[in-house]
């Protein structure tokens, strides 16, 4: 009796960088666990709490020769199967010649209600196979609370700030107060 092969039809980075230079530009697709997945447009709380954590990530990078800015995918050389975009992605160096970064020094993601699991679970594994990245931060959307994800001498810490805190970011000679992240929301 013969039996069928099963084919691994998960897509590798370069097999999904190829598919998604065919898809519309407002279409923003991650790739999880070897399949193509469509973000969803987020809440406008989701996209207040990005713009305030990138234009003060920015202003601290800017003087580096750093920069903020959303929407790349992260890409590990462990994990070719795995292209998340994270909400904030900061980066030295020169410019991507397109979206793609290997070389991540901070990536914020923003908790949404639908992604939490995600972003919690599956993510945070990836980022930590990302040689570069010294800092995670989850910000959750629901409520003023920060999770700051350090890289370690030999492993990761985490501590979790409240509204009165502030993340001390040593990589960018600087603070983002809490407050400041949740800027212009109603609680």
């Amino acid at each position: 009796m013969a039996l069928a092969a099963k084919r691994d039809t998960r897509m590798g980075f370069a097999a999904f960088r190829r598919w998604a230079e065919d898809r519309p530009d407002e279409e923003r697709w991650e790739l999880l666990d070897g399949e193509p997945v469509l973000m969803s447009p987020p809440r406008e709380r989701h996209q207040r709490i990005v713009m305030n954590l990138a234009g003060r990530l920015d202003a601290l990078a800017e003087p580096r020769g750093c920069r903020a800015m959303p929407g790349l995918g992260i890409v590990s050389a462990e994990q070719d199967d795995f292209v998340p975009i994270p909400d904030v992605v900061v980066r030295c160096g020169p410019p991507l010649p397109d979206g793609y970064a290997e070389d991540p020094l901070l990536v914020a993601e923003v908790l949404s209600p639908s992604t939490m699991s995600l972003d919690r679970g599956r993510k945070i594994d990836f980022y930590r196979t990302v040689p570069s990245l010294r800092v995670l931060l989850i910000v959750y959307s629901d409520e003023v609370r920060v999770e700051v994800w350090r890289q370690g001498p030999s492993d990761w810490t985490v501590q979790a700030l409240g509204p009165g805190g502030s993340v001390a970011l040593p990589e960018l000679d600087g603070t983002v107060p809490v407050s400041d992240i949740y800027r212009g929301l109603a609680d």
